[in-house]
């Protein structure tokens, strides 16, 4: 019975321990690059999402995955060794997705003023595509 036990415990924290899952190679490199261009916007810190994976089912519940939580409050002090990683790249992953959207608005409301600037006669065709040209490198990755 306690090898039933031990077995079904070990199979749980193997499943557990990618509960958020972080950023993949492009999109850490992606975040980075917005991150030194001053654009991040922060909803989460990942630091507080570590150490809230300290307590029972912290980061968990700090990165939005509730269910993760509720499996790492029963597993505390076990979960202490995953749920700090856990908590830091669910709270970056938010802070990653956040950015993205905020990035997508500013290009959107710009490219959305020029189309205005063309259509009133306020700017000709060759400024708007330079215009356009300049805006689309301002908010590229690559």
């Amino acid at each position: 019975m306690s090898y039933l036990r031990m077995l079904f415990a070990v199979t749980l924290i193997a499943l557990t321990t990618g509960c958020a899952t972080g950023l993949n190679s492009y999109q850490k490199a992606e975040f980075d690059h917005f991150e030194a261009k001053g654009m991040v916007i922060e909803e989460k810190k990942p630091g507080l999402g570590a150490a809230l994976g300290l307590l029972p089912g912290g980061g968990s519940f700090y990165g939005r995955s509730y269910g993760f939580g509720v499996v790492n409050l029963l597993f505390w002090p076990l979960s202490i060794l995953w749920d700090p990683v856990s908590g830091y790249d669910a709270s970056t992953a938010i802070n990653y997705h956040a950015t993205k959207a905020h990035i997508s608005r500013l290009q959107s409301q710009e490219l959305d003023k020029l189309d205005s600037e063309l259509a009133s006669g306020q700017i000709d065709l060759t400024q708007y595509t330079l215009q356009k040209r300049k805006v689309d490198e301002k908010y590229k990755y690559n």
